[in-house]
């Protein structure tokens, strides 16, 4: 299926308008049809799988940033240390521990969200609030190396968008519990909520970055 670029477009502009910034999730899309929203001036781009993203990284423009959106192995991480903008699944203090590792490789100071969850499935990943708690209060001020931005989750995938509201409610109200705190490394400006199906209900409920990948590119090719 092509890319909807009038589909893009019109959601583009709308997000511009509301200062959200748009995360074109282009996993299992070729890099042509990468570079078609690049070039009508789309330069956020997510990924779920280091392999597929390293290869992109390779073939297309170096100004593209780069979010990695998947469930990231700790042993994977040196892979997309040198290059990528933003890691938004951060779940436990092991992986923070091995991007800050990695980046001080790198020389960069790399930026990440803490994923939680807030979803009723058990397959999500993601902190629960007192695990959030204690890498907020306890763990960050080790780490030279990364910068926590804020938080990430996923909602139900459910055709019920109320219930989506509801867990959407609740990662907003941990995003605004430490926006305000001083903390090292630790300055909350992202929150990542929404994707094709329920975008529009997280910007209702705070959302500043969404994730959408279906509406731009079609159904999702296989892996």
């Amino acid at each position: 299926m092509p890319v909807n670029s009038e589909k893009f477009e019109i959601i583009a502009a709308d997000l511009k308008e509301k200062d959200i910034t748009l995360v074109a999730v282009s996993k299992t899309n070729p890099a042509e049809d990468i570079l078609e929203l690049y070039d009508l001036g789309q330069r956020d781009f997510g990924e779920n799988y280091v392999q597929e993203l390293t290869e992109k990284y390779e073939q297309l423009p170096k100004d593209i940033r780069w979010h990695f959106i998947g469930h990231l192995q700790s042993n994977k991480v040196k892979y997309i240390a040198p290059f990528v903008s933003l890691i938004h699944g951060v779940d436990s203090k092991k992986l923070l521990g091995e991007i800050d590792k990695q980046a001080k490789k790198n020389n960069r100071i790399i930026d990440c969200l803490l994923q939680i969850h807030i979803a009723k499935e058990e397959t999500k990943f993601g902190l629960d609030e007192n695990e959030l708690k204690e890498i907020i209060k306890i763990d960050l001020a080790g780490f030279k190396n990364i910068q926590v931005k804020g938080l990430m989750g996923m909602a139900s995938f459910t055709d019920d968008l109320e219930k989506a509201r509801v867990e959407f409610k609740l990662l907003k109200a941990l995003f605004d519990k430490y926006a305000t705190s001083s903390i090292t490394n630790c300055h909350f400006t992202i929150l990542s909520m929404g994707m094709s199906a329920d975008y529009k209900i997280a910007i209702e409920e705070g959302s500043n970055m969404v994730r959408i990948g279906s509406l731009l590119f079609g159904k999702r090719k296989a892996p």
